[in-house]
């Protein structure tokens, strides 16, 4: 082998490990995660305008005023450029203030808890339409999927119809983790009692990978779900089939659920226990257990009767000072003459003792 066949090997390398490589994260299938794409495609050109730049005068100087080029201008006088200066400090400044601009816009435009507004680029959201909820719970190590408004359930498998805005509802039973479907909308966290929301739409039939995306044990890795965008048609036959063919999810088989396993395969549920999502979140799905906004409902009710006490207490004592200051007012004649009589008397006293 030559070294010139040697060379074209080396460079063709990265090439060919990059090749198995799923770039879905730049070419996704839903809106959200098409505007987060763009965003940052944009956001990398803009600072190689300032890398490229800076990279290519780096080689450029160390070549130009190498030690061996005696022709290179040689002035140890120079301090100072104007032009340079401006050039410098100018340009990153103005890319700064264009990313900032970028931020703000696109933090508003792309909140997970904004309604949608658009299906694509080209369509809006129809007036009146009402997004798919889809309630999420991230459990160690597999993902529970309830669909409250159809009354089924899933482990491990999501199922939505494309074009259709969908609200994802997400917690966790223990940890916290991260719920992240590359083709349909950026990562968001799962945390126990406490409950975020995803807005999103997907826009093309197929399979896709979910998975969590923030370490959460040992069966982290295992911890992936198939996601299958399909037609309004297709997800109503689902539904059906689920109904007919699934099992029951009471409040016991999620407690039972909810025990740490890895690898678990898919699981339908045709029934589901009513406000089954709402006792996760609060913590209370297990029998006697008081849920997290009654515990907080009656401290906000102990402060709220602790204060209105509080208060009367201070009305009561600001009144009885009034009444103090109104009797001491009324007292007071009475009473300034007492002392030059007792004074005289005082004197008296003395004089007949002596």
């Amino acid at each position: 082998m030559t070294l010139i066949s040697a060379r074209r090997l080396l460079m063709a390398l990265p090439l060919a490990l990059l090749a198995g490589c799923n770039t879905i994260v730049m070419n996704p299938f839903g809106d959200i995660a098409a505007q987060q794409s763009k965003l940052i495609v944009i956001s990398t050109l803009l600072m190689l305008l300032i890398i490229v730049p800076v990279i290519a005068l780096t080689v450029l100087f160390a070549w130009r005023y190498r030690k061996g080029n005696t022709s290179a201008k040689y002035d140890p006088e120079w301090d100072h450029s104007t032009r340079l200066e401006l050039v410098i400090w100018g340009a990153p400044l103005l890319i700064i203030i264009v990313l900032g601009l970028l931020t703000w816009i696109s933090t508003h435009r792309l909140d997970p808890y904004r309604p949608l507004e658009r299906i694509d680029a080209q369509r809006p959201v129809p007036e009146g339409t009402k997004p798919l909820v889809v309630q999420v719970v991230a459990m160690d190590w597999k993902w529970l999927f309830i669909y409250p408004e159809q009354g089924v359930a899933t482990v491990n498998e999501l199922v939505t119809p494309i074009d259709v805005p969908i609200r994802f509802k997400l917690t966790a039973s223990h940890v916290m983790n991260s719920f992240y479907i590359p083709a349909l909308a950026g990562q968001i966290y799962a945390m126990p009692g406490m409950d975020t929301t995803l807005n999103a739409v997907l826009n093309k039939t197929g399979e896709y990978e979910g998975f969590s995306a923030n370490y959460s044990g040992a069966g982290f890795s295992h911890m992936r779900f198939k996601y299958h965008g399909v037609s309004d048609a297709d997800f109503d036959s689902w539904v059906a089939r689920t109904k007919s063919a699934g099992g029951t999810l009471e409040r016991d088989d999620y407690l039972a659920l909810e025990k740490p396993s890895e690898r678990e395969a898919v699981r339908r549920y045709g029934r589901v226990a009513p406000a089954l999502y709402d006792a996760i979140v609060n913590r209370c799905v297990a029998p006697g257990t008081t849920c997290m906004k009654d515990i907080m409902a009656a401290d906000a009710k102990r402060i709220r009767d602790a204060a209105a006490r509080n208060g009367a207490a201070r009305n009561d004592a600001g009144s009885r000072h009034e009444a103090h200051k109104e009797h001491d007012a009324h007292a007071a004649p009475a009473r300034t003459p007492a002392p030059v009589a007792r004074a005289e008397g005082d004197a008296a006293t003395h004089q007949h003792t002596h």
